[in-house]
């Protein structure tokens, strides 16, 4: 009985500790798993630092706007200042749901911006359901804050 209530405690103990100081996550992970930072910087002051050549690794929340219909290869993040951010998924590794739209999520990985090419422009409107019209339209590459995210974290 002596053995057993030593073993007992040592388990609670290990158990009691191994938990203590973790969040819980209420959601799921898609790439690699991360911890959340508690001070996050705002994208305001992060695009305030970014020249066309930066790449800043960085951890940013939002609400999905919208995601690739065809196989969940990209997204579209609202951010906090009314700002939008175009995420893709490293080395083409993950995909996330495509029924994922209006979720809050937590990405992790590098944010830079680019100049998109009408071309990709057309693509990425095809996947996300555009009509021949809206598709039409694009006529001119567009400045993006762009995100390569390793891991997103999708909140239920």
């Amino acid at each position: 009985m002596r053995y057993f209530n030593t073993f007992a405690i040592t388990f609670l103990m290990i158990f009691a500790v191994s938990s203590y100081g973790q969040e819980e996550k209420t959601g799921n992970f898609y790439g690699a798993e991360f911890n959340i930072e508690q001070d996050v910087e705002s994208i305001a002051s992060i695009t305030n630092k970014l020249v066309s050549t930066d790449t800043i690794q960085t951890q940013l929340t939002g609400k999905i706007k919208e995601v690739c219909q065809v196989k969940g290869c990209w997204m579209k993040v609202a951010l906090d200042n009314n700002e939008e951010v175009f995420v893709r998924f490293k080395d083409y590794g993950f995909f996330v749901p495509t029924d994922s739209s209006d979720k809050d999520v937590v990405i992790n990985g590098v944010v830079f911006t680019t100049e998109m090419s009408i071309e990709d422009q057309k693509h990425y409107a095809k996947d996300s359901g555009a009509s021949e019209d809206e598709i039409a339209k694009i006529v001119s590459p567009k400045k993006q804050l762009r995100f390569e995210a390793d891991g997103v974290l999708i909140n239920k």
